[in-house]
């Protein structure tokens, strides 16, 4: 997994826990690390929390769930207004009610640290080399498939010449990391799932830029909106589809179903924050679908050569 998202996303975990300890001790007492008079819950000197430890186990159990359920009272209102009120929850952060929610931004994080765990949990995530038969083969990755000929050992031969007669240095790159990332699909998946951590964020741009060109002749919108909508969007569709997965762990394929709540949502989300009518609305979302496939496809594809570039570098 990409460490720059873990950290992003722990960085944001770690604000809904920021809160004043019930058990600081009194001030002026010796910080326990650096010996420094507390003049607060937290050592001015070297910021470790001035609290006491020495409580009983049933005690720190009952802290320890409290705190998984009640951890920050945003989560409470935030998530519960992203599934069933969207367009209040943007809305609102929109028109400066932003101390009652989690931002857009740390939001969105944690949801896709969320899809890429839930996920991992199936062979979602998996890349792996399939014979498709008649001496082909295929190496299936998330999203995207590459077929070659198979000739021993199992090579990708490309047919494509310049008009010398020889590959040109693309051709070269690609047949090469392609093997190499054949023979060793397992790296070709963790590559493509670590750069698909970071290549997420890409997403909120042009999700951003594509709503602007929607509302372009709308000038009371701005971009700093269309962002904030993204966000907010794309962190529900997350949510979806982690759902998706975590149904499709049982028999039944349950998680399918799931996909028929995107539309609905978007067009509830975008109805109620930019006040489009039905009409207007439903041919934004059906332009926007377009553009997102075209948007999805770029990402994929430079996901596609930075994973054969990781795993032919270290192949």
């Amino acid at each position: 997994m990409s460490h720059e998202l873990e950290a992003a996303a722990a960085d944001s975990v770690g604000g809904f826990f920021s809160r004043k300890p019930k058990h600081a001790l009194p001030v002026g007492t010796p910080c326990p690390n650096c010996e420094t008079p507390l003049e607060g819950p937290w050592c001015h000197q070297c910021g470790q929390k001035g609290e006491e430890f020495h409580r009983s186990i049933g005690h720190l159990a009952a802290e320890a769930f409290e705190g998984l359920t009640h951890f920050d009272g945003r989560f409470w209102t935030t998530v519960p207004d992203l599934i069933l009120k969207p367009a209040k929850l943007t809305r609102g952060f929109l028109d400066g009610r932003r101390a009652p929610q989690i931002p857009p931004f740390r939001l969105f994080l944690v949801v896709v640290l969320l899809v890429f765990l839930a996920g991992g949990l199936g062979d979602n995530n998996k890349a792996h080399v399939v014979d498709a038969g008649g001496g082909a083969r295929t190496l299936s990755a998330p999203g995207m498939k590459l077929k070659f000929e198979d000739t021993p050992p199992a090579a990708i031969k490309m047919g494509a010449q310049d008009g010398k007669g020889s590959t040109s240095g693309f051709e070269r790159w690609l047949e090469e990391r392609g093997n190499a990332a054949v023979r060793n699909p397992e790296a070709f998946g963790h590559a493509l799932e670590s750069w698909g951590h970071r290549l997420a964020v890409l997403a909120l741009p042009i999700a951003a830029l594509l709503l602007g060109l929607l509302f372009v002749f709308q000038r009371r919108f701005y971009l700093f909106d269309h962002l904030i909508f993204s966000m907010h969007s794309l962190s529900f569709q997350g949510l979806l589809l982690s759902a998706g997965f975590l149904l499709n762990l049982a028999p039944g394929q349950l998680g399918d179903l799931l996909v028929f709540v995107a539309p609905v949502h978007l067009f509830v989300h975008m109805r109620g924050v930019y006040g489009t009518g039905v009409f207007g609305t439903l041919i934004r979302m059906l332009l926007l679908f377009f553009g997102s496939i075209f948007g999805g496809g770029l990402i994929m594809l430079l996901l596609f050569f930075l994973g054969l570039n990781a795993v032919g570098a270290h192949g």
